[in-house]
């Protein structure tokens, strides 16, 4: 078992983290402090790979140094699914930029408090692994920025109390409302599906705002 196992019961969750090359000198830690969740399971990898950078974006990634992650979502079945990351300041124009599918084949992340940023994992593993109701998640922290690293932190430990993408949508758009109507899009278009759900939070918190 290459995974790490806090609490017990629905919903389960998988948090990741140290994906490829040193990026586990930034995210690791936070995986390996975290705290059971108050309800449900959280099974933790804080590092998969010490290795050479292979990105998460090429199919091979998930067929070879990351097999762990298919190993344990085969195993566990989670139904949020969440990636750890991290980048260098000097890539943030490129990694938020709105011509990133044109460029890169994926959409852009959307930016938050201290330049975390927040996006979809890679299509090989959503498309292949998870159902459309899974939430899966991306998480970018920023290099040398303890503050990002911090804010990351807190990121982590809501979305592990999170019984369902439901209530992370929702936590989202309490907070975030730009970033989450940009990632639900996004989201849709890439992914070509259709989830009532997600438009129905979304027309029921304009109401809110009303």
């Amino acid at each position: 078992m290459t995974y790490r196992i806090l609490g017990n019961g629905e919903p389960v969750r998988l948090l990741v983290a140290g994906l490829h090359g040193s990026e586990w000198k930034d995210t690791s830690d936070i995986l390996e402090n975290i705290r059971a969740p108050k309800e449900g399971t959280l099974a933790v990898i804080p590092v998969v790979s010490k290795g050479n950078y292979v990105s998460t974006l090429d199919d091979t990634y998930f067929t070879g140094i990351g097999q762990p992650i298919i190993e344990a979502v085969e195993g566990l079945r989670p139904c949020i699914y969440i990636e750890l990351h991290s980048y260098s300041a000097k890539n943030l124009a490129a990694l938020t930029d709105p011509d990133r599918l044109n460029i890169s084949g994926v959409p852009p992340f959307s930016r938050l408090d201290h330049d975390v940023l927040l996006g979809s994992v890679g299509p090989f593993i959503r498309r292949k692994y998870f159902p459309p109701q899974a939430l899966c998640l991306t998480f970018e922290i920023q290099k040398d920025n303890s503050l990002s690293k911090l804010h990351a932190s807190e990121l982590i430990d809501i979305v592990k109390e999170c019984i369902s993408k439901e209530e992370f949508i929702r936590f989202m758009f309490g907070r975030y409302p730009k970033q989450a109507e940009n990632v639900i899009r996004d989201y849709r278009n890439f992914y070509g599906m259709q989830d009532n759900l997600e438009m129905f939070m979304k027309k029921q918190v304009g109401r809110d705002r009303k």
